[in-house]
């Protein structure tokens, strides 16, 4: 059983750093190759997509593949873990997530820790991330009941639209955000915000719950 712990948690660190990895590493690739915000944008949609798919693919028969904090809430309040995997789940996504954008930063030869100083805030925003980690979770609790099998690209799919259509580019994910306060980059977010991108995060989540409890009537 410890054994078991110790894998799944493990799966969640290195999963959450290499999605982290990807949406940084990409941002930061892109500003090199163009200077067209279309353009830098365009790579990171296609590598975060992709590069999510894969992990959810890979890390769901050990761990479930949450890679993030709000949907392993949801699984608390769906009672498929408890509160002391929780803690131990989003304490792996926030490391992993800090060793994610400290690696995207070394292999691109700029500081470690680079505090991001992009502003993203504004009611909007706020709403955006809310919309976007409700249709995340709503996402996951619909797929995931009706086959499995097609989390993942469903996953990939919907976070690849997410960066078009909400104007947060939707983070939709507490590890990830925390992560991208720590690069001054494409993807970066100046830390002041991320607590209020985390609370509406939280909010999307819990009521995506609700929402699904009653659409599913579980």
């Amino acid at each position: 059983m410890q054994k078991q712990i110790i894998r799944k948690n493990l799966a969640e660190f290195v999963g959450t750093a290499f999605l982290v990895m990807i949406v940084v590493g990409s941002g930061i690739m892109g500003q090199t190759l163009s200077s067209d915000p279309l353009n830098i944008l365009l790579v990171n949609t296609i590598a975060t997509g992709a590069g999510l798919t894969s992990l959810i693919w890979l890390f769901t028969p050990i761990s479930g593949a949450h890679f993030n904090p709000v949907v392993t809430l949801v699984m608390v309040l769906k009672q498929e873990i408890n509160w002391k995997h929780f803690l131990c789940f989003i304490t792996s996504q926030f490391a992993g997530g800090f060793l994610g954008v400290v690696a995207a930063n070394a292999m691109f030869e700029l500081e470690l820790l680079n505090i991001a100083t992009t502003p993203r805030n504004g009611f909007h925003i706020y709403l955006a991330e809310f919309i976007a980690t409700f249709g995340l979770l709503i996402t996951i609790l619909g797929s995931r009941k009706y086959n499995p099998i097609i989390v993942a690209p469903a996953v990939g799919l919907y976070i690849s639209a997410g960066y078009w259509f909400t104007s947060s580019t939707s983070f939709a994910n507490p590890a990830v955000t925390l992560a991208r306060g720590f690069s001054d980059t494409f993807t970066g977010i100046d830390p002041q915000y991320i607590w209020l991108f985390v609370i509406s995060q939280i909010a999307g989540a819990i009521l995506a719950f609700v929402f699904m409890r009653f659409l599913q009537n579980d």
